[in-house]
């Protein structure tokens, strides 16, 4: 497997790159979210590398030329990030995957770059949010997205009670939920969320949305169900499919190489402390894991 590192002053995009050994075809931009996250970008780049397909993972924030935080993260840094893939690599066919924070980027670019023949988005987020501090709590008063040096449409969601617990008689949720979800929940049936909708149905690419129906951070499933009204409203002629798991995580998608990353799984356990659902339900999770591999490399590959 081949690496590459690249930096805002010299590329463009801080980001990493992995490459099959006998190159590939087709590509995937991940879109994560830090350079310093819990799961970094690059071990899902090679988890595609292992599919024969080349993964470049592009950082959002936290790399040198970036936002400290999740705050006017330029989405035109994915413009060089997809012209490397196309005109160095001379790949044709490229895909965008969003997860989490992702999704709302893996969007933007297939709606406003385009040139992306698949769009996956997991746990994903039908609105861009205000932007946020490096101290997790405290919100900028600014768009989480910049495109063309202007602001995208954005919701408030009040984080500053972050780790108190509330509880909602949510039909998937029936527990006690943290600050962060409940701010989410209350964000979304915002007068605000109906105008910062992610227009979806711009997007001219196959549409693959994942999440988890017992989500701790955001009501994801709320977020697909919300895009696929998106898209059957606006006519959307290109391929789609929704897969939401009834007792998901915030914790989907595609994960790092097991056997590589013995290191990394030996953290499970603690993995469940900090989010409930794949705690509770860990065994269904893991087979979620499983699940959506297939349906992510079978949607990229078909």
């Amino acid at each position: 497997m081949k690496h590459e590192n690249f930096s805002m002053k010299k590329d463009g995009f801080a980001g990493h790159l992995a490459e099959p050994d006998c190159g590939s075809s087709r590509a995937v931009v991940i879109i994560m979210g830090g350079e310093q996250s819990l799961l970094p970008g690059i071990k899902f780049a090679e988890r595609f590398a292992d599919h024969g397909i080349t993964g470049l993972a592009v950082s959002l924030f936290g790399a040198d030329g970036l936002p400290a935080s999740p705050d006017r993260i330029p989405l035109d840094m994915f413009i060089p990030a997809s012209e490397y893939l196309r005109n160095v690599k001379k790949i044709k066919h490229i895909s965008v995957y969003g997860q989490s924070m992702g999704s709302i980027f893996a969007e933007l670019c297939a709606e406003k770059i385009g040139g992306f023949e698949k769009l996956i988005m997991v746990s994903p987020t039908h609105v861009p949010f205000e932007g946020s501090c490096p101290d997790k709590k405290t919100m900028t008063g600014h768009s989480v997205a910049v495109w063309q040096g202007r602001e995208l449409p954005f919701v408030k969601a009040d984080l500053s009670k972050v780790n108190a617990i509330r509880y909602y008689r949510h039909p998937a949720v029936k527990y006690k939920v943290t600050g962060m979800w409940s701010a989410y929940y209350e964000a979304y049936r915002n007068r605000a969320a109906e105008k910062a909708e992610l227009s979806i149905e711009k997007c001219d690419a196959d549409i693959l949305l994942i999440a988890g129906a017992m989500d701790e951070c955001w009501d994801a499933a709320y977020s697909v169900k919300k895009l696929a009204a998106r898209l059957k409203n606006g006519s959307f002629a290109r391929k789609v499919k929704t897969v939401i798991y009834p007792h998901g995580s915030h914790l989907s998608g595609l994960m790092p190489n097991r056997q590589r990353e013995k290191k990394l799984y030996r953290m499970i356990p603690v993995v469940g402390f900090m989010y409930r659902t794949f705690g509770k339900y860990r065994r269904e999770n893991m087979k979620y894991f499983e699940n959506s591999e297939k349906e992510i490399i079978a949607w990229i590959k078909g």
